[in-house]
């Protein structure tokens, strides 16, 4: 039947029992298929990885300036990777690092996730902040213009 219509017999569900076959133009079910697949990988979120370095006695100024960083590349929807990095001495007293994070996460709160907790690998701490809900912020978004208005 399908070399009668000038179609090919082509295997859809070959894990069926029975296995399920149309009729159909083979060339264009696979340039289907192939379309299919790119839009479904053009909507993927690809997250990017940030990194802002600290020294476990930053100063507060360069604290917040590398904060504000941080912050901006959370709004970004980019992931950001908090590194203490610690040398000679500064060692022996890893709280001073772990400090640093604890204030470095209540500072992001709810603009960042915190994804698991800060980790020692050699003489590094690393903590890693996902981009904030956007239904937060979107719910913000429309309070401030109406109280603008009233005003």
């Amino acid at each position: 039947m399908a070399k009668e219509q000038g179609f090919d017999l082509v295997e859809v569900a070959p894990a069926a029992r029975p296995p399920v076959c149309r009729i159909m133009d083979f060339g264009k079910f696979l340039y289907q298929q192939k379309k299919k697949a790119h839009d479904s990988k053009k909507k993927q979120k690809q997250f990017q990885v940030k990194e802002v370095k600290f020294r476990p006695n930053i100063d507060d100024h360069d604290y917040g300036v590398k904060l504000r960083n941080a912050l901006r590349f959370l709004e970004e929807g980019d992931k950001v990777k908090a590194t203490v990095q610690f040398r000679g001495r500064e060692m022996s007293k890893p709280e001073l690092g772990l400090s640093l994070m604890r204030k470095l996460s209540a500072d992001i709160g709810e603009r960042g996730v915190q994804e698991g907790t800060a980790e020692m690998a050699g003489n590094r701490m690393h903590l890693i902040f996902g981009p904030g809900r956007k239904e937060k912020a979107a719910a913000k978004k429309p309070e401030g213009p109406a109280s603008a208005a009233e005003g």
